[in-house]
C-alpha cells in the first residue's frame, strides 16, 4: 500500500475551478475540456476526514473508467481520455502526480439534480418506510423487511447542494418544476435505465447494487442544440452501495463495500450532528486500521468488478 495519500492536488499555472470534497477541477487550454483529478480526501456525513485513503482516487478513477464503457450503450458520458500523455501539453508536466487518478472530460451544463436510484430497501429509505410505509413519498406494500429488494427500482431525486451544505429529497413534482417536465422524464428513464444494467452485471460478479447516485449534464454542438450525458463519477462506493451477495438475506442491515464502515466508526467514535468540527474542533481523522479497512473495501469492489488482482 502507498505510504501516503493525496489530500490535495498541485499543479502550478492551472486554474482550479472547484474543489469538492474528492475531486479538484480544472481547467484547460482547451475551451470544451476540463481536468478532473480524484483525490484521496473522503468524506462522511458530508465531513471531509482530515486525513486520507492512499490510492483511492485512482481506485475510484478505475471503476467510474470501467462503467463510462460499459453502460456507453445507454447514454453517452463526458469521458474523453485517461492518457496523460493526450491531455493537454501544459497538464503533462503533472504526469507522476496524476497518473491513474485524471480524466479529461467534456465541459457540461450540470443539471441541478443528484439522480439517486434505490433498488432495495435501506438506509434513509428503510427509516423513512419504518416511519410512513413510504419511500420518497412513494407507497410500498406493507410488511417488506430491511435490505428487501424492492418490486420496481426507485428513482428518487434529491437536490445538489454546494459544498458544507446537505442535499434534500424532493418530490418528483419539484423536481420536473426545477429542470422541466421533459428532462425530468427523461433523466428519470435513463437513470433507472443505468442503475439495472449495472446491478445485473454486479450480480454477475457477486455484488448487490443496492442503490446509486447519478449526475448528468447538458452539452451543446452544432448538430443538436442539447444533449443529456452522464457526467462526474458513475458507480463508485463513494456513489453507491454495493453489498456482497454470498451471505444476503434480508431483514437485516448487510456488510458492504463502501463508505458504511466508515460511517459506522465515526458513529462509535462520538460523531453526532453539532460535532462537525471533531471533539477538540480540529476536524476528524482515521485511525491507520480505519485507513487500511476502508481501502481494502474499495480495491474489493474493484476486484470483484473487473477481476483485478491489484493489492
Amino acid at each position: 500500500m502507498a505510504e501516503t495519500a493525496l489530500i490535495h492536488s498541485h499543479l502550478p499555472g492551472l486554474t482550479l475551478l472547484s474543489k469538492g470534497k474528492v475531486r479538484d477541477i480544472y481547467t484547460t487550454s482547451s475551451p470544451e475540456h476540463l481536468l478532473f483529478v480524484a483525490s484521496d480526501r473522503i468524506s462522511a456525513y458530508d465531513v471531509i476526514l482530515r486525513n486520507g485513503v492512499p490510492d483511492k482516487g485512482k481506485l475510484l478513477t478505475q471503476i467510474s473508467l470501467f462503467w463510462f464503457d460499459r453502460l456507453k450503450d445507454v447514454i453517452p458520458n463526458h469521458f474523453v481520455t485517461a492518457n496523460v500523455d493526450e491531455i493537454p501539453e501544459e497538464v503533462r508536466q503533472y504526469k507522476d502526480q496524476l497518473e491513474g487518478r485524471a480524466m479529461l472530460v467534456k465541459k457540461a451544463k450540470v443539471v441541478p439534480l443528484e439522480a439517486i436510484v434505490r433498488g432495495y430497501l435501506t438506509g434513509s429509505g428503510w427509516a423513512e418506510y419504518k416511519k410512513s410505509g413510504t419511500v420518497h413519498g412513494v407507497h410500498l406494500p406493507a410488511g417488506l423487511l430491511e435490505s428487501q429488494q424492492l418490486p420496481e427500482p426507485l428513482f428518487t431525486p434529491s437536490t445538489k447542494a454546494e459544498q458544507g451544505a446537505h442535499d434534500e429529497n424532493i418530490s418528483p413534482e419539484t423536481a420536473a418544476k426545477l429542470v422541466g417536465q421533459e428532462l425530468y422524464d427523461k433523466i428519470s428513464s435513463v437513470a433507472v435505465q443505468l442503475y439495472k444494467k449495472a446491478a445485473e452485471y454486479a450480480e454477475s460478479r457477486g455484488l448487490i447494487l443496492a442503490d446509486t447516485k447519478f449526475e448528468f449534464g447538458l452539452v451543446s454542438s452544432s448538430e443538436s442544440p442539447e444533449t443529456l450525458i452522464l457526467v462526474d463519477e458513475v458507480l463508485t462506493p463513494d456513489s453507491s452501495r454495493y453489498w456482497p451477495l454470498e451471505g444476503y438475506a434480508p431483514g437485516r442491515s448487510q456488510p458492504s463495500f463502501d463508505k458504511q464502515y466508515l460511517r459506522d466508526w465515526l458513529v462509535q467514535t462520538g460523531f453526532k450532528k453539532g460535532l462537525e468540527e471533531g471533539p477538540n474542533g480540529e476536524g476528524w481523522s482515521m485511525t491507520p486500521e480505519v485507513v487500511e479497512g476502508t481501502r481494502r473495501r474499495y480495491v474489493d469492489v474493484v476486484k470483484m468488478l473487473m477481476g483485478d488482482e491489484r493489492e
